[in-house]
C-alpha cells in the first residue's frame, strides 16, 4: 500500500484545527476545480484534495489515519496489526488496496474485503464556487445571467465524474466586484440522505469600453479640444440612465473632474453613486496652414504661460547641473 500524506496535500500542519483544514480545502478545491484551473493536472489535484479532506474532516477517520503514524508520501507500508484485527484482514488483503479505499471502508462493521460497501451514514454534499463575468449594464439595472458549471458526482460504483449543467442566476442591482451569490442546494449532492451542498457564484464586472467602476461611482474620460476648454461649451453625454447636457465652463483644465450626482450605480440599501467626467484636452497632431497661422497669432499676443517662473528656473538649473556632471565625467582621465 502507498502512503498518502493528507496533511501535506491540504498544506496544513498535523495539529491543524478543523476550521483550518476546511479553509485550506476550500481554497485548494477552488484553485484546482476543473472549471477554474489552467493546470493540466488540475483535475487530478482536485480529486487528491477532496480525498484528503474526506478523511481529515471526520474526527474518527482522522484519528485512525493519525494512528498509521507519520511517513513519507508514496512510501510502501502495511497497516499496523490493530488494523488487521479490526477489519479481520490478513497481510495479503492489503496488497492491492489504495489508502483512500481503506478509509472509504472505515467503520462498515464488516470484513475489510467489503470495503466498497456504504457505511450508510448521512453526509452533506460539498460547497462549490464558480466565477461569472457580468456586463456593467446588468449591474446597473439588475437582471439574469446564465452560469455553466461542471460539478463532480459519484456514479453507482462510487467513482467521481463531472456533471455539466447551466443555471440562471439573478444578479441584484448594484452587485459588487467579488460579491458571492449563494444558490442553496445547487452544490455537490448529499450521500445517504445528507443535504446537498451550496453553489457560490462569484461576480466579476466585465471591463466597459467607456466607464471605470470605483465602488458605486463611475468615471469616464471627457475629451475636449483646446478651444472648447478655453471658451467653454455644452456637450451632450450619454449616461447609464439617459442623456444629459454637460456645461463646460470657460478655462477648464485637463484633469478636472466634473461630477454628475446620482448618475452612478446604486445598491439595495438605497445608496447612489456619482458619474465623474474627467477632462482630457486633446491637441490636434496636424493642422492646416491657416490654422497654424492662427495659433502663431495667438502665441504672439497671449501673455498666458503654463509654467511658473520658479518651476522654469528649477528645471533650467537641473538641466545645467546634469550637463555639468556629464562634462566632468567625459574629461576625467
Amino acid at each position: 500500500m502507498k502512503y498518502k500524506d493528507f496533511y501535506e496535500t491540504l498544506g496544513v500542519e498535523r495539529d491543524a484545527k478543523a476550521d483550518e483544514i476546511k479553509k485550506s480545502y476550500r481554497k485548494l478545491a477552488h484553485k484546482y476545480h476543473p472549471d477554474v484551473s489552467k493546470d493540466p493536472k488540475g483535475e487530478e489535484k482536485f480529486k487528491e484534495v477532496a480525498e484528503a479532506y474526506a478523511t481529515l474532516k471526520d474526527p474518527d477517520k482522522r484519528k485512525e489515519y493519525d494512528a498509521l503514524g507519520r511517513r513519507t508520501a508514496g512510501e510502501d507500508f502495511r497497516p499496523p496489526p490493530e488494523w488487521q484485527n479490526q477489519y479481520g484482514a490478513s497481510d495479503s488483503d492489503f496488497d492491492d488496496v489504495d489508502l483512500s479505499d481503506l478509509f472509504r471502508s472505515f467503520r462498515t462493521g464488516g470484513n475489510f474485503n467489503a470495503r466498497h460497501q456504504s457505511n450508510n451514514y448521512p453526509e452533506n454534499g460539498q460547497d462549490y464556487s464558480v466565477n461569472t463575468s457580468v456586463p456593467l449594464e446588468t449591474i446597473f439595472s439588475g437582471g439574469k445571467a446564465d452560469v455553466t458549471v461542471e460539478l463532480p458526482e459519484l456514479d453507482d460504483k462510487g467513482l467521481p465524474h463531472r456533471q455539466r449543467q447551466t443555471l440562471r442566476v439573478t444578479i441584484p442591482i448594484g452587485a459588487k466586484e467579488g460579491q458571492r451569490l449563494r444558490l442553496v442546494g445547487k452544490g455537490g449532492a448529499g450521500i445517504h440522505g445528507g443535504r446537498a451542498g451550496d453553489l457560490y457564484v462569484v461576480i466579476s464586472i466585465q471591463p466597459h469600453p467607456i466607464y471605470t467602476v470605483r465602488g458605486l461611482d463611475l468615471y469616464f474620460d471627457l475629451l475636449l479640444s483646446p478651444w472648447e476648454a478655453v471658451l467653454g461649451t455644452s456637450i451632450l453625454i450619454s449616461t447609464m440612465s439617459g442623456s444629459f447636457n454637460l456645461t463646460i465652463k470657460p478655462g477648464t483644465s485637463s484633469g478636472i473632474k466634473l461630477r454628475l450626482a446620482k448618475q452612478g450605480l446604486h445598491n439595495s440599501a438605497g445608496a447612489v453613486g456619482s458619474l465623474y467626467a474627467v477632462v482630457q484636452i486633446v491637441v490636434p497632431k496636424q493642422v492646416s496652414e491657416p490654422e497654424q497661422k492662427l495659433y502663431q497669432q495667438l502665441a504672439d499676443i497671449s501673455h498666458f504661460t503654463a509654467r511658473t517662473e520658479d518651476a522654469t528656473q528649477s528645471a533650467h538649473q537641473s538641466s545645467n547641473q546634469s550637463a555639468h556632471q556629464r562634462t566632468s565625467k567625459e574629461t576625467t582621465p
